[in-house]
């Protein structure tokens, strides 16, 4: 395998587009040629090793007023003529409807196509109409790549024989910089304002927090999604006269900073696939509490009562109690965060990519040595 090829929509600041950015990175910087072909530009974007080669599949100009049915033709086709322009030893999509334009994009060509399943598929891929493509388009896969079990388990009978669980890299920058002297009574966290975040949860239990620690503040960074989940937070921190402990700091490019000046780090999503800044909290060695949401990624790295408190999705009482209990037990906090930190050893940015590597690398070889054997 001398060229990898990823699609996915686009390189904004969600996970998946995290996970590509790092992953094209580093095969870059090992001298791989690496192509990045994304549907759309969009703000706050993950930055690309001059290395990669973007490259541009979405709908053009003279799209934008076409049917719905033409537009999504339109995308296979300009993803197709990627494939053929560029020819990569295998082609990686990210994410649900890019794992289908990929396969359908590939066609019988003697490119592999690897997906990647990045989210709970119970609600995004049992639908009608992805019953229809999964039986249709997946067994075309010449792999799959799961961060959990759960994942894998779901689409049975396919892609198991071929498939691989492999967990989402670390960013580099959030290993070994170590807690400030003067940690802040602070509940933080960190991530996108989107609805399956449930960060409204997170406030609801922290106001309860708050009335048995009132000295201590959450403050909660990420961009906004734009999906009104903002609105619905500034509204919920005025409606309980939150403003002077309750704050929304927006999107930063110095998390490794600002996140380790918490004392308590806390996470309260509804489903996930494996949540990057959960594995960015570890790494920078905070004391978690976390749902233990579908589809398992936080049971996959956080041992209850260890390394790390897991509740049940939606319980803002939960939530709020263990909150407290790392607050009132600084030593269990420590021990948390100290064992937290050890999730470097499996899910730095060398690990993973050494998973990747191996992983495409035998690929390319079975379906090259299918191909000589007249496939």
């Amino acid at each position: 395998m001398k060229s990898i090829a990823f699609h996915l929509n686009c390189l904004c600041q969600g996970g998946a587009e995290r996970v590509v950015t790092n992953l094209a990175n580093q095969f870059a910087s090992e001298g791989y040629t690496v192509y990045v072909a994304t549907e759309w530009y969009d703000e706050n974007e993950f930055e690309l090793d001059p290395r990669v080669t973007r490259v541009h599949v979405g709908l053009r100009e003279e799209d934008e007023n076409k049917s719905r049915v033409t537009k999504f033709l339109l995308r296979v086709k300009y993803l197709k003529e990627f494939v053929k322009q560029y020819n990569p030893d295998v082609l990686v999509a990210f994410a649900h409807r890019a794992n289908y334009r990929a396969l359908m994009a590939a066609g019988n060509s003697k490119i592999p196509v690897v997906i990647s399943i990045r989210i709970n598929p119970i609600g995004y891929y049992d639908a009608f109409s992805d019953a229809v493509q999964i039986k249709w388009l997946f067994p075309k896969a010449a792999g799959c790549v799961y961060q959990t079990q759960e994942q894998k388990d779901f689409f049975k009978p396919y892609l198991q024989d071929n498939s691989r669980i492999i967990m989402n890299p670390i960013n580099p920058k959030y290993f070994g910089n170590g807690r400030p002297a003067n940690i802040e009574k602070a509940v933080v966290h960190h991530a996108r304002l989107v609805d399956f975040k449930n960060q409204p949860m997170l406030v609801r239990a922290f106001l309860k927090v708050h009335d048995k620690h009132p000295d201590y503040v959450l403050r909660i960074y990420g961009p906004d999604s734009q999906d009104g989940t903002k609105e619905i937070l500034e509204k919920l921190i005025a409606d309980n006269h939150a403003e002077e402990y309750v704050f929304l700091m927006g999107p930063s490019n110095n998390l490794e900073v600002e996140i380790p000046k918490g004392e308590v780090y806390a996470y309260s999503s509804d489903y996930e696939g494996m949540p990057n800044s959960l594995l960015e909290a570890m790494a920078m060695g905070m004391p978690v509490v976390s749902t233990d949401c579908p589809c398992g990624g936080p049971r996959t790295v956080i041992r209850d009562g260890e390394n790390g408190f897991l509740i049940p999705v939606g319980d803002e009482d939960a939530l709020a109690d263990r909150i407290c209990r790392l607050i009132e037990d600084k030593e269990l906090a420590r021990s948390f965060g100290e064992k937290a930190k050890e999730i470097e050893k499996v899910a730095s940015v060398e690990a993973i990519y050494e998973q990747w590597k191996e992983y495409l690398e035998g690929i390319c070889a079975e379906s090259a040595d299918l191909y000589r054997k007249g496939r």
